[in-house]
């Protein structure tokens, strides 16, 4: 097996080297959770699950320091937010135990037409099988709880395929679990080339597929996968916010500013596209570009960093484009607006972009904000819905008719009210509607979509 140089998205510094796997890598791997999984005599009973599950919350917990170093080095996220990643990886851990411990069918009713007397029937949940788990790279550790911790926890085996950019988050996860008692065929990581995740995807042995990354990627593989598979798929969004006149302007600063800068923007339900009544679209547009201007980028593993680099350096020339064809097209930049290394760009905010340009369209994962003014809050929605991506949204105003209206009124999965679009507790429902995705992540949702229902049905002439 050859391996392949992790670097620091910063300043390409080497941080790691794994195994790179090949096709029939791949196609081994399939093999082994296939024959694992199907082993009935070798199934690991819920509360040996459990034992297992507990001793990776020991493991980690003993291993914070170490692991924030990990995902903070090959992802590019600020070593303050990279502690928030582990202690959430460790949560999502804890969470899938709890949800063990909840897990239940129901009664079906019987009995009540001839056809059906001298019966019960109840439900009960399995797990649904190989889960094959394609991850991306901007939480790879938690991420990566998210996507093999709900297989396992149900009793299914998986293997993941991390983003090859941050590869080395997944495989530490994997050790741990063997670390703690999982049995070795149950989790893998493979690190492989796009033919290889292909194939990982759509392998008839496989019984479900959860994918995180870019819409393209992802519905294609939604189009091949075989027969049969289970399929969540998770991708970007373009979230929009309404700003109304009776907001609070001082408290949705830092809301915003944190939802729209957090990672560099590099999260699928970022601030983009912040909707400001005309009547306070000047102040908000200088307070929140005042506040961008103060955030301190620069090397992830600096305690003092609150904008790390952008994951490769050609993002950073795909956002300089972006940003400078919103400018050409009469966006005005207040702040920011040009890349400050290689690796890193400024916090932009840009105010009242063109609605066709790319800004104002697309997903840009990276640090821009774009401030629209709106006269009439229907205009509003009507501006925040008219994109095909429709995942968390957001409204800040004191009028609780206004919030309910906005609620109903947006596009999305999850509407915020007084709140920014990236707000999220792994406990949940989360996932994008539309374009966006397919399916509910959330632990216990990716629970549910690891497990089947199955009913049993007893007649007897004596019930």
């Amino acid at each position: 097996m050859s391996t392949i140089e992790v670097t620091s998205p910063f300043d390409d510094s080497v941080v790691g080297e794994v195994p790179f796997g090949s096709v029939a890598e791949v196609e081994t791997a399939l093999d082994l959770a296939r024959t694992t999984f199907d082993n009935h005599k070798n199934a690991l009973p819920k509360y040996k699950r459990v034992e297992i599950l507990e001793k990776v919350v020991e493991i980690m917990s003993s291993q914070v320091d170490e692991l924030t170093k990990l995902c903070a080095s090959e992802g590019g996220k600020p070593w303050i937010d990279s502690q928030v990643e582990v202690a959430r990886a460790i949560n999502g851990v804890k969470l899938a135990i709890e949800a063990l411990g909840a897990q239940e069918g129901k009664e079906v009713a019987m009995g009540h037409t001839a056809s059906s007397a001298n019966r019960m029937a109840y439900t009960f949940k399995e797990p649904i099988g190989v889960v094959a788990a394609v991850s991306a790279f901007n939480h790879p550790f938690n991420l990566a709880v998210h996507q093999v911790i709900p297989a396992i926890a149900v009793g299914c085996s998986v293997i993941i395929k991390p983003a090859t950019q941050t590869p080395m988050s997944a495989i530490r996860l994997v050790e741990i679990l063997e670390e703690a008692g999982l049995p070795k065929g149950w989790a893998q990581a493979v690190v492989c080339d796009r033919k290889g995740g292909e194939l990982l995807a759509t392998s008839p042995k496989v019984n479900a597929l959860t994918f995180i990354g870019s819409g393209a990627v992802g519905w294609y593989l939604n189009s091949k996968v075989a027969q049969g598979t289970r399929v969540a798929l998770e991708h970007g969004g373009v979230a929009p916010v309404i700003v109304e006149p009776d907001a609070d302007i001082d408290d949705l600063i830092p809301s915003i500013g944190k939802g729209g800068f957090y990672h560099a923007g590099q999260v699928c339900v970022s601030v983009q596209r912040v909707f400001v009544h005309e009547s306070i679209v000047d102040e908000v547009a200088a307070k929140l570009s005042s506040y961008a201007s103060k955030l301190v980028v620069g090397n992830q593993l600096d305690p003092k960093t609150e904008v790390g680099p952008l994951i490769n350096n050609n993002e950073v020339n795909r956002v300089e484009e972006w940003v400078n064809e919103a400018k050409e097209k009469g966006g005005k930049i207040l702040t920011g607006g040009n890349r400050i290394s290689a690796s890193c760009y400024e916090p932009t905010v840009i105010l009242n972009p063109a609605d066709d340009a790319l800004v104002s369209t697309k997903e840009v994962f990276g640090p821009v904000v774009c401030v629209y003014s709106y006269s009439n809050i229907e205009e509003a929605f009507d501006r925040a819905n008219q994109l095909e991506v429709s995942f968390q949204a957001a409204v800040f105003t004191k009028n609780i008719d206004t919030a309910l209206r906005a609620v109903k009124r947006l596009n999305g999965t999850a509407v915020m009210v007084n709140d920014h679009t990236a707000f999220r507790v792994d406990w949940m429902p989360f996932g994008g509607a539309k374009a966006s995705g397919l399916g509910l992540g959330g632990i216990h949702h990716s629970m549910e979509e690891c497990s089947n229902e199955k009913m049993m049905v007893i007649k007897s002439p004596v019930l």
